[in-house]
């Protein structure tokens, strides 16, 4: 790979990316080489996070979400569920000194009620410690479903018609996307999946629709910041015409 330094130094930082969104996958696999249970590899995975989350506030990168939970992540071993939100209590305490450095603002989306009580008052503490910091935006997608919030914006919007609130002919994509957990932030531009798996796994599935797709093999804890410009400059050289033509995105 090229050096860091040189990788950084070929982005055009009038064409960034406003928001990035990372599957950060491969911490179970990483530990398994290391002869290591799946925890480890979370443990681990903590640094790239770290890494690209500075990464990302020194370009001024203006949102970061990072897929660190999902509804379905309630399937896997006990163990390691209860393991990983220990784990994720401890490190939203120990980040406090990277986020104020970087004057990151520290948010989360998904069904967080749903978690436990030390889970979320670890997160209520970061998010109002943070609030008012004003570079890079920091969300965790926390117990998130993209089926699941679809389902919920469906919900809410029936319950608003039949409320006489809202009529059937008001429904069109901005209110849709009113009605979504990310309703205050911009669709991904970059979406960014590590080690080697090419799926999306009920991510963002609205908000990505126009998202340009960046598949690496390099495995979670083994992320450097070097691998998110490589991703960045791969996402510049493309061409984004959002159902125009080359001719028209020229013209513009």
């Amino acid at each position: 790979m090229e050096n860091e330094n040189n990788l950084k130094q070929r982005i055009n930082k009038e064409r960034l990316p406003k928001h990035i969104a990372i599957i950060m996958d491969g911490n179970g696999r990483w530990a398994k080489k290391q002869n290591k249970e799946r925890i480890f590899g979370h443990q681990n995975g903590i640094t790239s996070v770290r890494n690209v989350c500075e990464a990302g506030a020194e370009l001024g990168i203006e949102y970061m979400t990072l897929y660190t939970f999902s509804k379905e992540n309630w399937n896997r071993p006990k163990e390691e569920v209860d393991a990983f939100m220990n784990m994720l209590v401890v490190t939203i305490q120990n980040e406090e000194k990277t986020l104020m450095d970087n004057n990151i603002c520290f948010q989360t989306i998904g069904d967080t009620m749903a978690l436990s009580e030390e889970v979320r008052c670890a997160m209520l503490d970061m998010i109002n410690k943070t609030k008012n910091n004003t570079g890079m935006n920091l969300v965790l997608a926390l117990n998130y479903s993209s089926r699941w919030e679809i389902i919920e914006a469906v919900k809410n919007i029936a319950k608003e018609c039949k409320e006489g609130k809202l009529n059937v002919e008001d429904i069109n994509d901005e209110l849709f996307s009113q009605h979504l957990t990310t309703k205050d932030m911009p669709d991904p531009d970059l979406l960014i999946r590590t080690s080697g798996e090419e799926r999306i796994s009920n991510y963002l599935l609205w908000q990505i629709a126009y998202s340009e797709l960046y598949f690496t093999d390099v495995l979670w804890p083994d992320y450097k910041k070097a691998d998110l410009y490589e991703a960045i400059i791969n996402y510049q050289s493309r061409e984004r015409r959002f159902g125009k033509t080359s001719a028209q995105v020229e013209k513009k």
